[in-house]
């Protein structure tokens, strides 16, 4: 018997991309079982990325569109992985709706999944600029103070996660967090799960502009400071629990 894969996106503003993001990617569905499903969600975009999204569903009948005005990119994500959890997916892949990532490598990650749990991507080269190569390193720093861990990519939007894994970490974010894969990262590596990183091609935005300027990344990173305190206090809970069982 199949697994059941589940490939979310969050999406905002990428109507110059997601037809051509659905494409690529909606063959890969072909993996899993009939029950897999591409599952996007769009935080409320000011184009037409929902009316295009609401087209190809007549086309690709196992898209799933969650329109969820006024959410940012983090709350996104870990809806759609609640989504695949609560849908009893086997398997959730997460990658983002603007053409960044490449789908033909996602076989490598998916031949690997019997002998790991988790496989993760990691940018080694990327196509988006070398202040967002900082901004990454500074997470990874990040995680290091707060978790005790060093991972090659934090946050890279290239990951195939057993849905049980996912489950036993996401409640340690609240819903609105803006960095759940971070988090994600550091539990996989601080709690050893089965994990290993596979280098991955990170392209040029492949169209339209990223909201997510270098102001904005900033300003989420300072807000990460006390959030990321108050997640560690939860997992130093966490791990009392898990020393008392």
């Amino acid at each position: 018997m199949k697994d059941t894969l589940y490939i979310v996106m969050p999406a905002y503003n990428e109507e110059a991309n997601i037809r051509n993001v659905v494409k690529e990617w909606y063959p890969v569905l072909e993996n899993g079982s009939d029950n897999s499903r591409m599952v996007i969600s769009d935080g409320g975009s000011k184009d037409r990325t929902l009316d295009i999204l609401f087209e190809l569903q007549k086309e690709y009948s196992k898209l799933v569109v969650l329109p969820r005005p006024n959410t940012d990119h983090g709350t996104k994500v870990i809806l759609l992985y609640k989504y695949a959890i609560e849908h009893d997916a086997d398997w959730i892949f997460q990658t983002d709706s603007d053409g960044q990532t490449v789908a033909a490598e996602f076989a490598g990650f998916w031949k690997l999944r019997r002998k790991y749990d988790v496989i993760m991507g990691n940018r080694k080269k990327r196509g988006d600029g070398l202040g967002r190569k900082v901004v990454e390193n500074v997470l990874r720093a990040y995680l290091k103070v707060f978790f005790g861990v060093m991972v090659p990519d934090a946050n890279a939007p290239f990951r195939l996660m057993k849905s049980e894994v996912v489950n036993k970490y996401i409640w340690l974010m609240p819903d609105d967090f803006n960095l759940p894969n971070a988090i994600l990262a550091a539990c996989f590596s601080r709690y050893k799960e089965k994990v290993v990183y596979r280098n991955v091609t990170f392209q040029p935005r492949q169209g339209g502009k990223n909201y997510m300027n270098m102001k904005r990344i900033f300003r989420i990173g300072a807000e990460s400071i006390s959030n990321f305190a108050a997640i560690r206090k939860k997992v130093k809970a966490y791990e009392k629990t898990l020393n008392n069982l």
